[in-house]
């Protein structure tokens, strides 16, 4: 059975030990994350936001030259760098904001779950990021923690207007 990335925003406390994590382990720099804690401290909201490889991943489907596959093994949607062409139309789907641009490359960078052993997940202190087995209640909580981002993002977002 495949495991899934478990995201607990109630226990996120922003201190970005993942995005330094996921930077240095893809990219051996500390400023390229395909993970990203948002803030808003008038809220007191602060969320790990990622691709959360959704069951029905969108950014997928709208792809037009199918650069983003699933990894049957870890259960991972995947970009392949040598296909994509740019166009962002995942970016635009993507309802986590999970796929970021990259502007030097033209191409679209997204988890892709560190092949299995993600770095974010280990350099966790608070287990806001868990990688747990994809049991069908680790499936119902990784729902559960989606609506609650949601939730929060939409506080966050109604107190900006």
């Amino acid at each position: 059975m495949n495991e899934i990335l478990f995201i607990d925003p109630e226990k996120c406390n922003g201190c970005r030990a993942c995005e330094w994590a996921c930077s240095l382990y893809k990219e051996k720099v500390l400023n390229k994350s395909r993970i990203h804690i948002v803030k808003w401290p008038a809220r007191g909201v602060e969320v790990p936001m990622t691709c959360v490889h959704c069951e029905v991943a969108m950014c997928e489907k709208v792809c037009p030259v199918q650069a983003i596959e699933r990894n049957e093994d870890i259960g991972a949607l995947i970009v392949n760098e040598d296909k994509c062409i740019g166009c962002k139309l995942c970016t635009y789907v993507c309802p986590f904001g999970g796929i970021y641009f990259d502007t030097k490359q033209r191409k679209v960078l997204k988890c892709d779950l560190c092949g299995g052993d993600p770095a974010c997940a280990k350099m966790c202190p608070t287990e806001a990021l868990q990688y747990v087995e994809a049991t069908r209640a680790n499936m119902r909580k990784k729902r559960a923690a989606i609506e609650r981002m949601t939730e929060l993002l939409q506080v966050a977002f109604s107190s900006e207007t």
